[in-house]
């Protein structure tokens, strides 16, 4: 049957587009931002390896590890030099180490 009458479309739905067209792009941005602070993560996450494991060292032996080299031999630690560069500095035997770690 014809009907002379428009059709209204209800007042919610043109801000529930937008609405979800904002939360489309607002999704992609988020998608492509990790990838940007892997280095940064992993950075601190050996950083937080070679601390933990000098600790260790110090409950167990009641030393700080003189150098990187030690905890890698007696404590298992596997650092990615390939990737990184990892600066241990030991001051001395009862003072926990600085670990820096940088991106090549």
């Amino acid at each position: 049957m014809y009907s002379d009458k428009e059709k209204k479309r209800p007042a919610w739905l043109g801000p529930l587009a937008v609405l979800l067209l904002v939360l489309v792009i607002a999704g992609a941005f988020a998608l492509a931002r990790p990838g940007r602070d892997l280095s940064d993560d992993g950075a601190e996450a050996i950083r937080a390896a070679v601390r933990r494991g000098a600790l260790q060292c110090y409950v167990v032996e009641g030393i700080y590890p003189p150098d990187l080299a030690y905890l890698e031999d007696n404590y298992g630690l596997e650092v990615n030099t390939r990737d990184y560069y990892v600066t241990y500095d030991a001051f001395a035997s009862n003072l926990p180490p600085t670990v820096k770690v940088t991106k090549k």
